[in-house]
């Protein structure tokens, strides 16, 4: 079984072709370049962007394949959340493929991608505790099954990575923030600033870090006379121990809701072994190697995608679309694009086949 996977669905052009026996025969990536000097992904840029290179990506993803668009069994897409416009552009050009090769039509949930992802480099049974961490999402879960999953928590306001990315702006390192900040923070002195863990206490396994971040902005405005932090230029090395001192709260913060959340994980799924992590964010091997001792801690094995997994692309969307082929859910073409999608909600269902398992 064979699937060609389109992720588009943020700033990343991608597409891939995986087997059932999870092996990746091609895969092709663009990265838009264009948002960097906005400090974010502008999304009618993206939308251009990603209209201007999908066929070229696709294309080279089956050179790479060695594969003729003939020889795939169904047709993948990101099809939400995010953002509209590209991800009309990706599920458009998916839909298209199906209907002129008269392939089955999968419509893939990009947050189903990033959960399943690990699962094609690692020997994962379900059930398994999931850490989405990424630019855009943060949540806990619980993943009973493809298309199962049961929210623990989630943040209340920013996520994670927005978050990373929010600091490193005000820092003056640039976009994406989250590669800069664990750069800077390796020589960085963790203890030397006291920062808030929001939600420490709540009782509940959800997450907040608006206010984690407001407070790194108040000791940047420290720097100011005139409290415009568009007017401060830190010393390298301030800039470096208030990166350590961020990415160690933040990632404190998930560790601790994590352990509740791994309480109940064990006691309704005793057999359930792995603590996995996934999403942009899962690339920090800081918060990577905090989790493994977490897993090791509690009796559970850890694991993540392939680094270069984590951040959206095509192989993720692929496995995710082979995954709910071989159990039987496609997508009726008349599907609709969705820029919100809760991974526990249920899948809309089209008239047919439209996600209803064979």
């Amino acid at each position: 079984m064979i699937v060609l996977g389109i992720e588009s669905s943020c700033d990343d052009t991608g597409a891939a072709v995986v087997s059932d026996s999870k092996e990746i025969l091609g895969e092709a990536l663009q990265s838009q370049e264009e948002h960097k000097q906005y400090g974010g992904v502008v999304p009618e840029i993206a939308a251009r962007a990603h209209l201007e290179h999908i066929d070229e990506i696709v294309a080279l993803c089956l050179q790479r394949a060695h594969i003729e668009l003939n020889e795939v069994d169904a047709i993948a897409a990101s099809c939400g959340p995010g953002l509209i416009g590209g991800v009309v552009v990706g599920a458009m050009t998916a839909k298209a493929l199906s209907l002129a090769l008269n392939k089955p039509f999968v419509a893939v949930n990009h947050l189903e991608g990033h959960a399943l992802c690990a699962r094609i480099a690692n020997n994962i049974e379900f059930p398994y505790l999931l850490l989405l961490v990424s630019g855009g999402h943060c949540q806990i879960l619980i993943v009973k099954n493809v298309g199962e999953y049961e929210r623990l928590g989630t943040t209340i306001d920013d996520a994670a990575g927005e978050a990373f990315d929010k600091v490193a702006k005000m820092l003056g390192l640039g976009y994406p923030g989250g590669p800069m900040i664990e750069k800077m923070a390796a020589i960085g002195n963790d203890a030397r600033f006291t920062l808030p863990r929001p939600l420490l206490n709540s009782g509940d396994c959800n997450l907040s870090f608006s206010g984690l971040k407001t407070a790194v902005r108040k000791i940047i405005e420290s720097y100011s006379s005139d409290g415009m932090i568009e007017h401060v230029i830190l010393p390298k090395q301030d800039v470096a121990d208030i990166c350590a001192c961020f990415q160690m709260t933040a990632t404190d913060c998930l560790v601790r809701k994590l352990e509740r959340a791994i309480t109940y994980f064990k006691q309704k799924y005793p057999d359930g072994e792995h603590l996995v992590v996934s999403g942009g964010v899962a690339s920090n091997t800081y918060l990577r190697n905090a989790l493994k001792n977490l897993a090791q801690k509690n009796g559970l094995e850890f694991a993540a995608p392939p680094i270069r997994f984590c951040t959206d692309n095509g192989v993720m969307v692929a496995w995710a679309g082979l995954e709910r082929y071989r159990l039987g859910y496609t997508n009726d073409l008349d599907f609709k694009p969705r820029p919100r999608w809760p991974l526990d909600e249920d899948a809309p269902k089209a008239p047919g086949a439209g996600g209803v398992k064979a």
